[in-house]
């Protein structure tokens, strides 16, 4: 063995003055101590300026910033979001005219109108599969596809068609509906649906044709939102592959209409890091002056942070 390090001389090693290294981390850049009834900016200025402290920071300055200067700060999110309690939280926003375009899979309006109907959602998939229950909730599968013949007859997205719907029949807690916010402000929701991923489209009275219509539809609308989304800041939550790449395609398709769209903010959050929320929402559609941020945790405590850090800039 001592053979093998016969030609190393360690004396010789070369060594360099510590005081004139350039370091990464800096003490001024150190979290600080909670001090008992401080506000909550003040808890946000506690946070290290490193790596996710910063971030967390940034992505508030950027939304807050879209607000007030009247620039779209468009919510993307798969049904997970609203499973985790998050609604009051996003409706707030669109009231607070922060939000102003919101985006779902096809999962979300599920989850949406069932909270709306019944003030609960979410099957136990686990439980009910194995005798070929899953899914076949009447009610739900009803009240959707009717409001999917209704945007085919009134010409208009999804999303709309369904808080139209919620309105109209005036459900218990249609106030906790996304969809019914939004129409009932004018804000657009846009449905972005996969034929086959939602329970609906298993039960007999559903019309694939007028769904993909209708979703069709709401990519149009949703395209001309990010149009004009210079400026203003994208917000990919829970969505793992639907929404990234319905907003890769605005992206490129506005881009080759002619609209400008350089300097802009995106933003991931989710539980883990996935490919294409990464690749097609924070790093490519950035590229040049634009900035792209992820974070990674839970919505149920990132989206009222964010929330929260917002609205104490806006005030």
């Amino acid at each position: 063995m001592g053979d093998a390090f016969k030609n190393l001389d360690f004396g010789k090693l070369k060594t360099y003055c510590l005081k004139n290294r350039h370091s990464k981390v800096d003490i001024k850049d150190f979290s600080l101590p909670w001090e008992k009834g401080s506000s909550f900016s003040a808890f946000l200025d506690t946070l290290p300026a490193i790596l996710a402290g910063n971030d967390l920071r940034a992505v508030i300055n950027a939304i807050s910033l879209a607000a007030t200067n009247k620039k779209q700060v468009c919510f993307a999110m798969g049904g997970h979001v609203i499973k985790t309690g998050m609604s009051p939280i996003i409706i707030d926003l669109m009231e607070k005219k922060v939000f102003t375009l919101l985006s779902m899979n096809g999962s979300g309006i599920i989850h949406d109108l069932e909270t709306a109907m019944m003030g609960r959602t979410s099957e136990d998939v686990a439980q009910s599969l194995g005798d070929g229950s899953f899914g076949m909730a009447k009610e739900t599968s009803a009240f959707l596809n009717q409001a999917i013949k209704n945007a085919g007859t009134q010409a208009i997205g999804l999303g709309k068609a369904v808080g139209d719907l919620i309105l109209k029949e005036n459900l218990d807690f249609k106030q906790l509906s996304l969809t019914a916010t939004g129409a009932a402000l004018d804000i657009p929701v846009t449905v972005h649906v996969a034929i086959g991923t939602d329970i609906i489209h298993m039960h007999p009275d559903f019309d694939a044709g007028a769904c993909g219509a209708a979703s069709h539809h709401d990519f149009k609308l949703f395209a001309s939102t990010i149009a004009t989304l210079e400026k203003g800041v994208f917000i990919n939550a829970g969505s793992a592959v639907i929404l990234p790449e319905v907003f890769l395609k605005a992206v490129t398709l506005v881009r080759n209409l002619g609209a400008i769209l350089d300097d802009f903010t995106t933003v991931n959050l989710d539980f883990i890091r996935h490919y294409r929320p990464m690749t097609n929402v924070v790093n490519r559609p950035t590229l040049g002056k634009g900035r792209g941020y992820s974070l990674v945790g839970h919505h149920e405590i990132l989206i009222p942070l964010i929330a929260a850090g917002v609205i104490e800039k806006l005030t």
